[in-house]
């Protein structure tokens, strides 16, 4: 913006013979053309008062292993969704969430592991009994 009123100021001193011309020179200067604004047409947008919609997706690519999912509704200035997807430690993130202007945005998230960890016993030690020398003979 700068830069355009020290262009404009620069046009308007060589347009008046401040600049550019001989000190002795003095000549008329052509008057300058001035383009009048023009109005511009105001379109009022459209108010909606109590604005609603509602939306969801849900991707399952067993190939990539991608899951995700949203739902979210709106009535006037109340507004409620969810949205889940798997975390790469192998949880689903689920976020249920709602706003308002009242209570503001709030949000309960859940985790729930997708794969029951299976609890492994250790095998019990095999043991080999090797067997004794006792004066010369093998006991077993």
């Amino acid at each position: 913006m700068f830069k355009f009123v020290v262009l404009a100021a620069f046009v308007a001193a060589a347009s008046a013979g401040l600049i550019g011309a001989p000190l002795a020179t003095t000549y008329a200067a052509a008057p300058l053309a001035v383009a009048a604004p023009v109005a511009k047409a105001v379109v009022a947008e459209e108010y909606d008062p109590n604005p609603q919609y509602s939306y969801g997706y849900d991707v399952q690519d067993g190939l990539t292993g991608d899951s995700k999912s949203q739902v979210e509704s709106r009535s006037g200035d109340v507004v409620q969704g969810s949205y889940s997807l798997v975390d790469p430690d192998g949880t689903r993130r689920t976020v249920e969430y709602t706003a308002d202007p009242i209570n503001g945005f709030n949000a309960v998230v859940h985790r729930e592991p997708l794969v029951a960890k299976a609890v492994v016993a250790a095998p019990a030690p095999v043991v080999h009994a090797a067997p004794i020398a006792k004066f010369g003979h093998f006991i077993h």
